[in-house]
């Protein structure tokens, strides 16, 4: 069997970064109104709200270009290509929403303590901003985000920070209304844990990729067993999986057959292997080294 692997169309990675490249323009739009805004009304929520739509821009940026170079083709000195630099935006776009998260905790502690009056009416009306601008970016990366680590990245950046906005505003007419500006604090403790919870998930996720770790999904015993039932199987060793990205699995392992059969015969057996991993496990490259009565370790895992 040939090996499976993903292909998206060239137009699907065009809409891609169209979405990608409108976002980032709503929200420097946002950033700098969020930044006037708060300076004017000393609102610290709108404040960091409008750091937090800052690093959506630089994530949307790394996004952007990880989109770009992910559609380069493979060559002689980068044999895979760049099909990882999306899983590294991830990573980072994951590691700035939790910098900024324990920021925003350190500013809000201190604001909590020395509250400032706020001019409540300015920060409804960006709040509002926000939420529209936001709100349309979210629409436009949602279909994208469902399977595209990289996207879905730029997707949480974007709809914590739509979520952010609402928080604000709901704290903008209790300040205005009741004088509780005591909420702008509260409310920036909120939208931090929020980017925390959201922001670690997508973390380990991308590091465990990143590090080769085995998918969560797939148990290396029952593979091994699996395998072994084809009756020319001793035994099934050596075995890595790692992902490439999210549309890519690869195994590698050493197989021991009882008898010493020929390659076209070998060629067949693999062939049947390779259905069976994609289907029950859905790995779709896979490196197989045959063996016949070698002396090496023959553990499930062998350190190299």
């Amino acid at each position: 069997m040939a090996h499976s692997h993903s292909h998206h169309s060239h137009n699907h990675h065009d809409l891609k970064g169209r979405n990608l490249l409108i976002s980032i323009i709503l929200n420097i739009l946002i950033t700098i109104s969020q930044v006037i805004g708060g300076i004017i009304s000393g609102s610290l929520s709108l404040l960091s709200d409008a750091l937090h739509n800052f690093s959506d821009v630089l994530s949307l940026i790394v996004s952007y270009i990880a989109n770009k170079y992910s559609k380069k083709q493979a060559s002689l000195n980068r044999t895979f290509g760049y099909k990882r630099s999306e899983i590294i935006a991830a990573f980072i776009n994951a590691s700035t929403l939790m910098i900024v998260a324990v920021y925003l905790v350190y500013e809000a502690i201190i604001r909590f303590f020395n509250p400032k009056e706020i001019e409540s009416g300015l920060v409804i009306w960006l709040a509002l901003l926000g939420i529209i601008a936001n709100g349309f970016s979210v629409l436009l990366l949602r279909k994208s985000a469902r399977d595209n680590m990289n996207m879905r990245s730029a997707y949480l950046h974007l709809i914590t920070d739509m979520s952010a906005s609402i928080a604000v505003l709901v704290g903008g007419l209790l300040m205005k209304y009741f004088g509780w500006f005591w909420v702008d604090s509260v409310l920036t403790i909120l939208i931090a844990a929020y980017l925390i919870f959201m922001g670690y998930g997508l973390l380990k996720k991308s590091f465990k990729v990143l590090m080769l770790f085995s998918p969560d999904d797939i148990n290396l015993e029952k593979l091994r067993d699996a395998i072994s039932q084809h009756s020319e199987i001793k035994n099934v060793h050596h075995i890595h999986i790692w992902q490439l990205n999210e549309k890519e699995t690869h195994m590698e392992a050493h197989i021991d057959f009882y008898d010493d059969i020929l390659l076209s015969q070998f060629d067949v057996i693999l062939d049947k292997i390779e259905k069976q991993l994609y289907i029950d496990f859905g790995i779709n490259h896979v490196n197989i080294q045959p063996e016949y009565q070698k002396d090496d370790p023959k553990d499930i895992i062998v350190q190299d």
